[in-house]
């Protein structure tokens, strides 16, 4: 009587299966259990070495290591024993086919389709042979089970991976609150009018200067030493906005150095008036 009717091999970061045994098997019970296995295949990395679920007339073993685990379907009077030897057994040797690296680059489902003819060997080897003739692999296996039993999980258990990737929960989307903009108050259009002001000033005083900017620059070019003072100056100030500020608004700090630009502007014509008075002009 077959008592393991299908097996898989799956990658436990992410669930992708690698491989398993051709299914023979099209009756509505085990095809529940087989979705139910793919989205439990999804968690294993949430659960430890071994454990079991029960679905219908059907149990689902699985046992990891590392990065393989396997899984198998089996009818409800499968010995536990029998159910993880089998599964042992097949991690021993797909691990010994196929190494660490193969496994963690494969990126689509099934890629050692090959195996799927040694997993079938085994299955038949389980189903059909004597449990005599593998007496000492199903004590030590019944010993380790009873030592570290398997967690058992509940129908619940699965389903709740259904709809899950790699145990995350999916965020559950709600309508987005209405929010409504306030008018203004006063205090903000005082501000608004006081900013605009300022602007206002800060263009008139631009065009001002902009009117002595060719006598400025003459003045420069025949007073190397001021010029130096005037561009130490900048730097100065250009250096003390950054600090203060952290580059933390681009904006503010662009506007800083315009205003020391307009100072140094300012102190220019100031000079160049003094220098005009003491010639006479």
């Amino acid at each position: 009587m077959s008592m393991i009717f299908f097996a898989s091999v799956v990658r436990v970061r992410d669930g992708l299966p690698l491989s398993a045994s051709t299914d023979f098997y099209h009756t509505q019970d085990f095809l529940e259990c087989r979705r139910r296995l793919k989205t439990l295949a999804l968690r294993l990395a949430q659960y430890p070495g071994r454990g079991s679920a029960e679905s219908c007339d059907f149990s689902i073993h699985f046992s990891s290591s590392g990065d393989v685990a396997c899984m198998a379907i089996c009818s409800r009077q499968c010995p536990a024993a029998m159910a993880f030897c089998f599964l042992e057994t097949l991690w021993w040797e797909f691990t010994a086919s196929y190494d660490t690296t193969c496994i963690g680059l494969a990126s689509r489902p099934y890629a050692f389709l090959e195996f799927d003819s040694v997993i079938q060997k085994m299955k038949w080897h389980f189903n059909y042979v004597s449990s005599s003739q593998m007496k000492s692999s199903l004590e030590k296996i019944q010993e380790e089970l009873e030592f570290q039993p398997p967690v058992v999980l509940t129908v619940e258990d699965t389903d709740m991976a259904n709809g899950m990737m790699n145990g995350h929960i999916p965020m559950h989307s709600e309508p987005a609150p209405n929010f409504r903009m306030e008018p203004v108050t006063a205090l903000g259009i005082l501000s608004l009018v006081l900013n605009i002001m300022c602007a206002a000033l800060n263009l008139i005083r631009g065009v001002h200067l902009a009117e002595h900017s060719l006598q400025c620059y003459l003045y420069l070019f025949y007073s190397p030493a001021r010029t130096m003072k005037v561009v130490l100056m900048l730097f100065f100030i250009c250096l003390g906005n950054v600090y203060l500020h952290g580059l933390r608004n681009l904006w503010q700090i662009l506007f800083h150095i315009g205003v020391a630009f307009l100072s140094s502007y300012q102190i220019l014509t100031r000079q160049l008036q003094e220098k005009q008075s003491d010639c006479g002009v």
